[in-house]
């Protein structure tokens, strides 16, 4: 099984680290996905004064076969000793992506001293669509995994051709990471209420990868952040640091951690609240 990663005009799938600062901002990438995703975004928050860091998270970014020697839990060691890394700046935020959202809802709730904020772009808390809610029933039993070992994937959601075209794509995946992947999703019931900082959430209306009503689900189940702010793109799609409304995301997502880069400007209390809907 070949991979067909691109490297085009000196993007690569690599971690990266950009600016200088007293505050730092943790990305976390999507499943099957890279730092490529987040980079915009990155890039934006290190002009504001951001130490912005970006790991790669264990199998991803390199080959489908890479995917075989890691789980669920190689992926929370890697954002535990990305978030411990940046333990000597006065704040820490963290952001993820699809399941690096997830990831950073961890974070929060489980290191509830070391993040100071966080904004969720596109969570990954249920698939869009019957055919990914039937897919889910099944990755919690082993059929799945015996009849179709491996799930192809010939493209990455994104409206905008131009990036389209730049995206790097890893052609498989094994359906046993995919299973990881609910395990993550399941915990969100249970980490979300422990969130005690400031939470952007940011969805886009069109996203064929995960319900964007999940992000409301999610935004009811925040119960103890003193503050939480919904937003919903209405263009483009699920990588939404790389597609249309990047540039709206980029300076929302800076707007927010700007107000909690001092400690004095907290205000309690949701922003906006969202209609209740049943977990998948």
């Amino acid at each position: 099984m070949s991979t067909r990663w691109r490297d085009i005009g000196g993007e690569s799938t690599a971690a990266f680290a950009l600016g200088r600062g007293p505050d730092a901002c943790l990305l976390l990438h999507g499943f099957t996905g890279s730092p490529w995703e987040v980079r915009p975004l990155g890039e934006a928050l290190a002009a504001r004064g951001l130490r912005v860091v970006a790991p790669r998270l264990p199998g991803h970014g390199t080959t489908p076969e890479a995917m075989l020697d890691v789980d669920l839990h190689d992926w929370r060691a890697c954002a535990d000793e990305a978030l411990a890394s940046l333990s000597g700046h006065r704040r820490v935020f963290v952001a993820g992506l699809s399941m690096g959202a997830l990831l950073a809802l961890r974070l929060a709730a489980h290191h509830p001293e070391a993040v100071h904020a966080l904004a969720l772009v596109a969570p990954a808390v249920r698939f869009r669509g019957p055919r990914m809610a039937l897919v889910r029933q099944l990755c919690r039993t082993p059929l799945l995994e015996w009849t179709t070992p491996w799930v192809d994937k010939d493209g990455v959601d994104i409206s905008d051709p131009s990036a389209l075209a730049q995206a790097p794509v890893l052609p498989a995946f094994p359906v046993a990471r995919l299973r990881d992947l609910c395990t993550l999703q399941d915990q969100v019931a249970v980490d979300a209420p422990r969130v005690r900082c400031p939470v952007l959430v940011a969805t886009a209306a069109q996203d064929h990868v995960v319900d964007p009503q999940g992000g409301r689900w999610l935004v009811r189940r925040l119960t103890a952040a003193p503050a939480v702010r919904l937003v919903t793109y209405p263009e483009g799609f699920h990588i939404i640091p790389r597609d249309v409304s990047a540039p709206r995301l980029a300076a929302e997502v800076g707007d927010f951690l700007e107000r909690w880069r001092d400690e004095g400007r907290v205000r309690c209390g949701q922003e906006e609240a969202a209609p209740d809907a049943p977990p998948p």
